[in-house]
């Protein structure tokens, strides 16, 4: 009787007919891809089998040697010391002066302590007494009102205690007539001079609209004469319009009293509209006019759009790299897409 596993075929065999009928591959064929396979799979094992064990690393002594060098370096390093050439100067503390109840009093008989004790800074007492010194004494509280920095609050509450006038007497220039002689009598009546050809400035003026004022009522504060007015409404037209009491100061050579005097005198309206900087149409010579611009930075904002199309909002506007964040927002409220 014979025995049935005889007949069958082993697996590797069967493995090996099965890739011959499936690649139709000869039995010489057969057993060179065979090989092959075998080497290939030998070859993705064999640096896994080779590689070495690599020892744990700890970082502990290392660390300790950068540590002892970082304390060597410290230990030698010594910080440098220069002589100044200018020598710095020490100033004495000022002692507070006590305040005083305010009662009536004489502006030309006060110190400068005495100025302080009623609420006046240091420095401004020191100009009011300087500037009384300078005129010859007040005669009037509209004198002491002009005093530079002196705050209207301050001015406010010491007015009714001021023992001088409101204003100032009207003037009245005269002359003595000699075209008659010695023989005439010497004292003849005078005779007033021509009219001054300056109109008075107003001593209270009203506050106006800073967009909206021309020429003429930039006129009638003290300071501002035909030539400045013109300037302040030409940069007016240049911006667009002010959109702050506090942009008048970016007009050069300003002085600071008159930038003060034009942001008490001077007022913007909540609902005012500057005019719009078209940046994507706008052309180079239309830029450059805008004080917020200039050329320079017009160059590049043309050659930006022309290059990567146009702005489609502000911050689109903050790629360009001398723009920096104070001119972009000074610049933002002005622009339009």
């Amino acid at each position: 009787m014979s025995d049935p596993a005889a007949g069958k075929p082993g697996r590797p065999n069967a493995l090996l007919r099965w890739i011959r009928r499936y690649f139709g591959f000869s039995r010489r064929e057969t057993s060179g891809f065979v090989v092959l396979f075998l080497l290939m799979l030998l070859w993705l094992v064999l640096p896994w089998l080779l590689r070495p064990a690599l020892p744990h690393y700890d970082p502990q002594a290392d660390q300790q040697q950068l540590n002892r060098w970082a304390a060597e370096l410290e230990a030698q390093r010594q910080p440098r010391a220069f002589d100044s050439r200018y020598p710095r100067r020490s100033y004495a503390a000022r002692t507070a002066v006590p305040r005083v109840a305010l009662s009536p009093f004489d502006p030309n008989s006060l110190t400068p302590e005495g100025w302080e004790a009623r609420g006046l800074p240091h420095f401004v007492a020191q100009r009011i007494v300087h500037f009384r010194d300078v005129i010859g004494g007040f005669k009037a509280k509209e004198q002491i009102r002009r005093t530079y920095g002196l705050p209207d609050s301050v001015y406010a509450r010491l007015a009714p205690y001021i023992q001088l006038p409101e204003q100032l007497p009207a003037r009245e220039s005269k002359f003595r007539d000699y075209a008659a002689g010695p023989d005439r009598n010497a004292n003849k009546s005078f005779a007033s001079y021509p009219p001054n050809k300056f109109a008075r400035k107003p001593t209270h003026l009203a506050p106006f609209d800073l967009n909206a004022a021309d020429t003429t009522q930039f006129k009638q504060i003290r300071g501002i004469g035909s030539r400045l007015s013109a300037r302040l409404v030409a940069y007016r037209e240049r911006l667009g319009g002010f959109i702050r009491e506090e942009q008048v100061g970016e007009i050069y050579n300003l002085a600071p009293d008159l930038v003060d005097s034009l942001r008490k005198y001077t007022f913007v309206n909540q609902g005012f509209t500057p005019a719009f900087i078209d940046v994507n149409n706008a052309s180079l010579a239309e830029l450059k006019e805008h004080p917020y611009v200039g050329l320079r930075l017009g160059r590049v904002i043309v050659a930006f759009r022309q290059q990567h199309g146009p702005f489609r909002q502000a911050s689109d506007l903050r790629q360009i790299r001398i723009l920096d964040d104070a001119a972009f927002a000074k610049l933002q409220p002005y622009l339009r897409f």
